[in-house]
C-alpha cells in the first residue's frame, strides 16, 4: 500500500481476530473495518465503504497494536553489546563510566533506530524510559527522533547522571515537559527516576515538580542492590503512591510493599528476560498475580535482550512456570494446571500496557477505538499453521517476522512484512555514527573489554547512585 493509500478505508478479511475486549472475544473467520483512523466495525463479512482497501487476513491472526511500558531506546545504538553483562556491569557502563559520553545526536539515532524497531515487531505504543537526558538538548534530540516515526511514544523523561531533584527542579527541563506534555495523541511525556530507600526522601521533591505538572512517575523498584522496600514505605507514606506510577520490575519487595503497591492502585511493568539474566530478582509476575496488581510487559533494553514482546510473552511464562513447579517440588506436590495462561500474557502486552498509560482508546479491537492493529500472518512459513489456540499461538509461536501489517491510528506502517516509509540506510548511517563516536571516545581497548568487563570494586559495587553517598543496610558491600 502506498503513502497515498493511507487516509483510505481500510478492512482485515477473514482472519482470526483477537479482540482482547472485556469478554476477550475470539472472532474465527472474522472481519476488522478501519475508517478515519478508528475502528469501524468488527465482526463477519462485513459491508464497508466504497473505495476500502482489503488486506486478507485467512489464516493469520488480527490483534490490538502490542504496548511496551519500559524501553531505554537511547541504547539501542549498542544492540547486543552487554550480552553477558550482569546489572552490576551495566551499572558500572552506563551510570559510573560511559553513559556520559552520549551526545543529544547520539540519543537521538538509537530513539529512531529503537521507534522503527519497535513497529516492526507489533509494538505501536512505548514507553521510553529515557534516562540518559544529560541536557535539554538531549531532551529534545530524544523527543525529535519520537516525533519522525509513525507509532505512540511517551518520553519518560530522566538523568542518571544527577539526583532527580536537581534536574527536575531546571526551569528548562520543565519548560520542556509543559511543552511536550500531551503534545499529540501520539506522543506524551512522564518522569522516570529511582528512589533509593534514604530516609531523608530527597526525590520528595522531584514527585512535588510530577504533581504541579500532572505527570505520572515511573521508577525502578525493587531491584536488587539499588531500590528497595524503604523507597516504596516513603513513596506510600508521602502521598506518593498513586495509581498512575508505575514500578519497573519490583522483584525484590516485601508483601508490605505489594500491599502498598495494590493498595494505591499502582502497577508493574515486568521485564522478564532482564529480570532473569541481570540479577533484579527473579521476575515477579507469580506475586503480582497474588495480591491483584496490575501487569503490564516491557524489554528493558536491546544492550542485552530482545526488542519484541513476543520475547517477553513467552519468558513471562516460562519464568512463572518454572517458579510455580519449582515450589511444588520443593513441598513434594506436582502442578497440574497452571494458574497463568498464555490468554493472560497476551492481555499485559496489549490492553494491560494500554490501561497503565491511562489509554482507554488503545489496547482492543473494539468500534470507536484508534486503529492500532497488527496482522500476524506468514504463510511462507510452516510454524504458522495448523493455528488452533491463537493465544498460544501468539506467545510461543510467533516471532517478529510473522507481523505482516501494523497499523497506528488507521495509518499503515508495516505491509506485507516490510516497513513503510523508513530510511533504514539514513538511520543505520546515525547509528554508525554513534558507535563511531563511541569507539574513538572510549578508545578500542576500553571498548573491547566492556563487552565483558571485570568485576567492580566495592566502591563502585555499593552503590551505583553516585549524586548520593546513601547506601541502605542490604546493600551488597556494606
Amino acid at each position: 500500500m502506498s503513502t497515498s493509500d493511507v487516509g483510505a478505508p481500510i478492512v482485515f478479511r477473514g482472519g482470526t481476530v483477537v479482540t482482547m475486549d472485556d469478554a476477550h472475544t475470539v472472532l474465527p473467520g472474522g472481519d476488522v473495518l478501519v475508517v478515519d483512523g478508528l475502528i469501524a466495525a468488527v465482526g463477519q463479512s462485513l459491508d464497508v465503504p466504497e473505495g476500502t482497501r482489503e488486506i486478507d487476513a485467512s489464516d493469520g491472526i488480527v490483534m490490538p497494536g502490542m504496548v511496551d511500558t519500559h524501553r531505554h531506546m537511547w541504547q539501542t545504538a549498542m544492540r547486543g553489546y552487554g550480552a553477558d553483562w550482569t546489572l552490576t556491569q551495566y551499572f558500572v557502563w552506563y551510570y559510573l563510566e560511559h553513559g556520559s559520553k552520549f551526545r543529544p545526536e547520539d540519543v537521538r539515532a538509537g530513539n529512531l533506530l529503537s521507534a522503527w524497531d519497535a513497529l516492526e515487531a507489533g509494538v505501536t505504543t512505548t514507553v521510553d524510559w529515557s534516562h540518559g537526558l544529560q541536557t535539554v538538548e538531549h531532551a529534545e534530540a530524544a523527543a525529535d527522533a519520537l516525533e519522525a516515526v509513525p507509532g505512540r511514544f511517551v518520553l519518560a523523561y530522566g538523568n542518571i547522571q544527577a539526583g532527580p531533584w536537581e534536574w527536575t527542579a531546571d526551569p528548562d527541563v520543565q519548560a520542556f515537559l509543559e511543552r511536550r506534555a500531551r503534545a499529540s495523541d501520539r506522543f506524551d511525556v512522564q518522569l522516570a527516576f529511582d528512589v533509593t530507600g534514604d530516609p531523608a526522601f530527597p526525590e520528595k521533591a522531584a514527585f512535588e515538580v510530577a504533581r504541579e505538572l500532572g505527570l505520572p512517575v515511573s521508577t525502578h523498584a525493587g531491584v536488587w542492590g539499588a531500590t528497595n522496600d524503604d523507597g516504596i514505605r516513603l513513596m506510600h507514606e508521602n502521598g506518593f503512591a498513586t495509581p498512575e506510577t508505575v514500578y519497573v520490575h519490583a522483584a525484590t519487595l516485601s508483601p508490605d510493599s505489594y500491599y502498598r503497591i495494590a493498595a494505591s492502585g499502582g502497577s508493574v511493568s515486568v521485564s522478564t528476560e532482564s529480570e532473569q539474566s541481570a540479577g533484579q530478582g527473579y521476575p515477579p509476575t507469580w506475586q503480582l498475580r497474588k495480591y491483584g496488581i496490575p501487569v503490564s510487559m516491557s524489554m528493558d533494553t536491546s544492550v542485552w535482550w530482545s526488542s519484541d514482546l513476543f520475547s517477553a510473552m513467552r519468558s513471562t511464562l516460562g519464568a512463572d512456570r518454572s517458579r510455580e513447579h519449582m515450589e511444588a517440588h520443593a513441598k513434594g506436590d506436582t502442578v497440574t494446571h497452571h494458574r497463568l495462561r498464555a490468554e493472560q500474557v497476551v492481555e499485559w502486552a496489549t490492553r494491560g500496557g494500554a490501561e497503565v498509560l491511562g489509554r482507554s482508546d488503545i489496547g482492543s479491537l473494539e468500534p470507536g477505538k484508534q486503529a492500532d492493529v497488527v496482522l500476524i500472518k506468514n504463510d511462507a512459513s510452516p510454524v504458522s499453521f495448523p493455528m488452533l489456540n491463537p493465544y498460544g499461538q501468539i506467545a510461543f509461536q510467533a516471532q517478529r517476522g510473522d507481523v505482516h501489517t501494523v497499523l497506528v491510528g488507521g495509518t499503515v506502517v508495516k505491509e506485507d512484512h516490510r516497513l513503510v516509509g523508513v530510511d533504514l540506510a539514513d538511520v543505520r548511517r546515525q547509528i554508525d555514527a554513534t558507535v563511531d563516536h563511541l569507539r574513538s571516545t572510549l578508545g578500542e581497548e576500553v571498548w573491547v573489554q566492556g563487552m565483558n568487563p571485570d568485576l567492580p570494586d566495592d566502591e563502585l559495587f555499593d552503590n551505583p547512585y553516585q549524586y548520593t553517598d546513601y547506601a541502605a543496610d542490604t546493600t551488597p558491600g556494606e
